[in-house]
């Protein structure tokens, strides 16, 4: 049974994918992918099994991605979602259905794929190899992406929110930010942090927008991205150095 929290997780993130399944996107966009709906099942699971922690409400740090990779959350519904780390420290699997109109480059083969997601080897790695037991870290951690949704061109190239008209991410923002402050009023962080500085620029607008006048405590993390020359040069001790910087870790 989902706990209290992890339930108003679940919640929200069907109400979600309510919002964001019907819009459409004009070019460069020719292939939209919402792994939240086609991975529900092992999505669903990461929220029952991690979201609220040991007790079922508060979770200390709640850490926020941009939107998903081809070769992990694209394959798993898990943020960062890197299959080994999903697999086999989550302890999380099951059947992944296809995106209705599946772009040639980038199947979906969900724990089949065989790709590995390099964000989400880096950062699941590290938290693992701190926490070698997953629900050690997820008692006061959390991990969620601000947008679900992947857009992409004909090629296959990866297509990032900035290239898109303001008038067709209007209602993705709209929704993804009610998103987000309702897993911040589910999970009541007193740390918000992004991974990333896109992701700490969306924990400051939705709060500044959904919760005037509360506090709290907001910072980032170095991207893991492969595509950062700077998380290429040691990712995981940068981002311990920060997170104990900020003391967030001791």
């Amino acid at each position: 049974m989902p706990n209290p929290a992890s339930k108003l997780l679940i919640d929200a993130a069907r109400e979600l994918i309510r919002e964001l399944k019907p819009l459409r996107f004009s070019g460069p966009v020719s292939h939209v992918y919402l792994p939240t709906e086609y991975a529900w099942e092992t999505h669903q699971q990461y929220l029952e099994k991690f979201g609220g922690g040991e007790s079922g409400g508060r979770q200390k740090v709640l850490m926020l991605g941009m939107n998903p990779g081809p070769w992990g959350m694209s394959q798993t519904g898990v943020p960062f979602g890197e299959i080994p780390s999903v697999r086999d420290w989550m302890g999380i699997s099951g059947p992944v259905d296809k995106p209705k109109n599946e772009h040639p480059k980038r199947p979906v083969e969900g724990f089949d794929c065989t790709r590995s997601e390099v964000s989400g080897r880096r950062l699941w790695g590290l938290f693992s190899e701190k926490f070698p037991n997953p629900e050690d870290f997820f008692k006061n951690h959390f991990v969620t992406n601000y947008c679900p949704l992947v857009w992409m061109g004909e090629t296959g190239k990866n297509i990032t929110p900035d290239k898109l008209s303001k008038a067709e991410m209007a209602p993705v923002e709209k929704a993804c930010r009610k998103h987000l402050a309702d897993v911040i009023s589910a999970l009541d962080p007193e740390w918000l942090i992004g991974v990333g500085a896109y992701a700490e620029k969306k924990l400051i607008e939705t709060v500044k927008e959904f919760f005037p006048g509360r506090e709290f405590n907001t910072g980032k993390i170095l991207h893991p991205s492969p595509a950062s020359p700077a998380a290429n040069r040691g990712w995981e001790p940068q981002a311990e150095k920060q997170l104990v910087d900020m003391g967030v870790w001791k």
